[in-house]
C-alpha cells in the first residue's frame, strides 16, 4: 500500500504545480522538510519552502509538470523512505520564453500522522533550456555539458 501512497504523493505535488494550487502543493511537505533546487537554492522548513515556491511560480504564466517514472524504498516500521522520480516540465515564463526541463528528484519520505510526506526533495537537472533542446545536457554517467 505504501508504494501507492508515495505515487499519490508525487502526483499530488505535480498536479499542484500544474494548477498552481499552493494549498495542495505545500500539503505534500513535512514541517521540517528541506527543498534543494541546486545553484545554492536550499531552503529548510515548510514556511520557507512555500515562500520560495510562490516566488518561483510568479515567474511563470504556465507550467506542465509530468511525472515519468520512479521508484521508492520504504521502511514501514520506521516510517521513512527514499526514492527517485523523473519529471519533464514544459514552461511558459512570465517574460514570454518557453522551455523544457528534464530532471529527477532525489526524495526522502517520512510518515507523519499516518500520511507519507516529503522530508526532502533534491532537484537534479539534466536539461533546462529551449524547447528545441539546443542547450547543454547533463547526465549521470557522462558529466555536464555532454551535448549542446
Amino acid at each position: 500500500m505504501s508504494r501507492d501512497d508515495i505515487e499519490d504523493l508525487v502526483h499530488d505535488y505535480a498536479d499542484a504545480v500544474v494548477h498552481r494550487n499552493g494549498e495542495q502543493w505545500i500539503s505534500t511537505w513535512d514541517a521540517n522538510a528541506v527543498w534543494e533546487l541546486g545553484k545554492g537554492r536550499r531552503v529548510e522548513g515548510k514556511d520557507a519552502i512555500f515562500e520560495l515556491w510562490n516566488n518561483a511560480m510568479d515567474g511563470f504564466n504556465a507550467v506542465v509538470q509530468n511525472v515519468l517514472n520512479g521508484k521508492c524504498d520504504l521502511d514501514e516500521v520506521a516510517g521513512t523512505g527514499s526514492g527517485r522520480w523523473y519529471i519533464i516540465e514544459h514552461t511558459y515564463r512570465a517574460n514570454g520564453d518557453k522551455g523544457v526541463l528534464l530532471a529527477y528528484y532525489n526524495d526522502l519520505y517520512v510518515r507523519t500522522d499516518g500520511k507519507w510526506l516529503f522530508a526532502s526533495r533534491e532537484l537534479v537537472v539534466q536539461y533546462g533550456g529551449p524547447v528545441d533542446m539546443s542547450g547543454p545536457f547533463h547526465n549521470a554517467w557522462a558529466g555536464p555539458d555532454v551535448a549542446s
